[in-house]
């Protein structure tokens, strides 16, 4: 390996301390505050590499930190080169390249665009070796850079203990993600559970799913097959196959990838369980062959019983544009409206209070009936800190950097939204009147949250969209995108992240 010409970088907005470390000392990474040092690739491993060769070898693995979350929304990247080329910047010099200088340098998408974060290399260590997260090869680190680059936004490792794939996933792609809740989905049907969402979710619907999106399944508290895990751990799906079983029934299982990377699971599908005498023993074997480190097969029934919630991410195309979950249609036509929930003026909280008409409105017309994608995005809560953070700096054109300043609070409102249809004949469209009936379509109960969305198909008409906090005078910046077809590069957000309150909040008044 060829001696760097230059001293190599160190960043001092994410210094090798404590103060990336740790935000509070509040979680179990705390007991090694003494104990971890930082070193870069060259300094862990012979041959450094940053990505692997085979596929395999760069599959994810779960450290000490707790954000299984942001790592399976990193298999999102694995599955698609143009993801990942997005996210880390091609041609960047690393450790065998003349011109390395020890930086590299990601995008991550924020509040409406692609926001570039420069890290040096050193990285977290106990006893010589990566304590976070890792590839399966040793030698491979993307993934401990990328992760990096995320303690980095968020302002240290520690702020990624505990988090939503659902968050990670829009910050890594630049699109959009649906979460299921399993332990609903035989009756989420727009008739039996109120929401106005006009698409009916079964497990066999991930089948289709599997090659074009990222699929991930959540527990909320521990489980028979999984008392190992505890509470609030997440999986990647990484395969789902159907099988004919021995009495012709269709059996749908699914492969599920643990990032701690053991294999914990003790249900009737592990290597030789009872599951596998329905099936035919030739296809139980190809099946048990394909297991990686860290994954085991479950069945459909065990799967709707285990685990509390599948996450999946919107198939985004190479030219940027996403795709429906449910026509493979690519959605055109999107619109980002920003607005404000001000105490005394538009924050009304939910329905159940009498200031909710005072929230802010936005007017939708249908041309023709649509597929049609609504979601409110949450700004982070802001908080000031005197060593690291972000704050965002225009450079030209649509590039955006972060420069020290702030960084987001994870304490989100709970916030949901309501639509209604205008009759056509109403004359009284802008009066408390309509928000009285009920809504064609909610996305409540309210959730504590960075984004609520529903997807559903509208008639030709004029509608309202109501976004809302649970309880009223609750302050916070949003955008509302409404969309039917989301061209990802060409979108820019209507309010930059560092506007004032007051001044998104006159423009949300004015839409009211």
């Amino acid at each position: 390996m060829r001696p760097p010409a230059r001293e190599l970088f160190r960043d001092p907005a994410f210094p090798a301390s404590n103060s990336s470390l740790f935000s509070s000392y509040s979680t179990p990474l705390a007991q090694f505050r003494e104990d971890i040092t930082w070193r870069r690739p060259q300094e862990i491993c012979a041959t450094p590499r940053l990505f692997p060769d085979n596929p395999q070898e760069g599959q994810v693995k779960q450290g000490l930190l707790g954000d299984c979350w942001f790592l399976c929304a990193c298999a999102a990247l694995q599955k698609s080169r143009h993801l990942l080329d997005q996210v880390f910047l091609p041609g960047q010099p690393s450790w065998l390249d003349q011109t390395y200088r020890g930086s590299f340098t990601c995008r991550v998408w924020q509040f409406g665009r692609w926001v570039e974060v420069t890290i040096d290399d050193r990285l977290p260590c106990l006893a010589g070796r990566l304590c976070f997260s890792r590839c399966q090869r040793e030698d491979v680190f993307w993934l401990p850079l990328l992760e990096k680059v995320y303690a980095k936004v968020h302002g240290s490792y520690e702020h990624l203990w505990a988090g939503q794939v659902a968050d990670a996933l829009v910050d890594l792609t630049g699109g959009l993600a649906e979460r299921w809740n399993l332990k609903n989905l035989a009756s989420s049907s727009s008739q039996q559970d109120g929401s106005g969402s006009s698409e009916f979710k079964n497990c066999w619907q991930l089948l289709s799913l599997k090659e074009r999106c990222l699929i991930s399944c959540s527990v909320f508290s521990p489980r028979a097959g999984a008392r190992e895990l505890g509470e609030f751990h997440a999986f990647i799906v990484s395969d789902l196959r159907e099988l004919r079983g021995q009495a012709g029934q269709s059996i749908l299982l699914f492969r599920i990838q643990n990032p701690w990377g053991r294999r914990c699971w003790q249900g009737p599908w592990r290597e030789g369980g009872e599951g596998w005498t329905q099936v035919d023993p030739v296809d139980s074997a190809e099946l048990l062959s394909q297991l990686q480190e860290g994954e085991f097969w479950v069945d459909e029934e065990e799967f709707l019983r285990e685990f509390d919630e599948v996450t999946i991410g919107y198939p985004i195309t190479e030219a940027g544009h996403l795709q429906s979950l449910y026509s493979e249609k690519v959605l055109s036509h999107t619109q980002e409206l920003p607005g404000a929930w001000v105490q005394g003026q538009s924050a009304g909280g939910c329905r159940n209070n009498s200031g909710f008409p005072s929230n802010p409105k936005f007017w939708l017309r249908v041309s023709e009936p649509s597929e049609v994608y609504i979601a409110v995005l949450q700004r982070p809560r802001m908080r000031s800190v005197d060593w690291a953070g972000r704050a965002q700096v225009q450079l030209g054109g649509s590039r955006v950097v972060w420069s020290p300043a702030s960084i987001p609070g994870k304490d989100y409102p709970a916030v949901g939204l309501h639509l209604w249809k205008v009759p056509a004949d109403s004359a009284g469209q802008d009066t408390p009147s309509l928000l009285l009936q009920k809504p064609v379509l909610s996305c409540v109960p309210h959730c504590y949250t960075q984004e609520v969305s529903r997807v559903c198909h509208l008639s030709a008409g004029t509608y309202r969209i109501v976004p809302s906090t649970y309880l009223p005078d609750t302050e916070g910046a949003f955008t509302v995108t409404i969309a039917t077809r989301i061209d990802r590069r060409s979108i820019h957000s209507q309010e930059m992240l560092g506007q004032l309150l007051q001044e998104a909040s006159f423009m949300a008044v004015m839409k009211t």
